[in-house]
């Protein structure tokens, strides 16, 4: 489920929680909050930029883990095994 990002539209009658900004997983199909489940303060939802990176490392560990081979360029037709 997609975690986002509210904030409170007036800071000076918002609670610690709607004031600094909170996170809430939910689904795609449920309305957007409004109020804040503590202190009912309107907020209103944060636009933010999806995390999609992938770590090489990352690629590695996964790939080493399914069983593949990786193979590195030493020379011109020459591979060294890493795992």
């Amino acid at each position: 489920m997609p975690l986002y990002v509210y904030e409170a539209k007036n800071s000076a009658q918002a609670c610690d929680k709607c004031r600094e900004g909170f996170e809430i997983s939910q689904s795609l199909k449920d309305d957007k909050l409004t109020r804040c489940p503590d202190c009912g303060n309107e907020i209103y939802r944060v636009i933010q930029a999806p995390g999609l990176t992938h770590s090489k490392t990352d690629l590695h560990y996964r790939a080493k883990r399914a069983g593949f081979k990786c193979l590195k360029k030493v020379e011109k037709g020459e591979y060294e095994k890493i795992y």
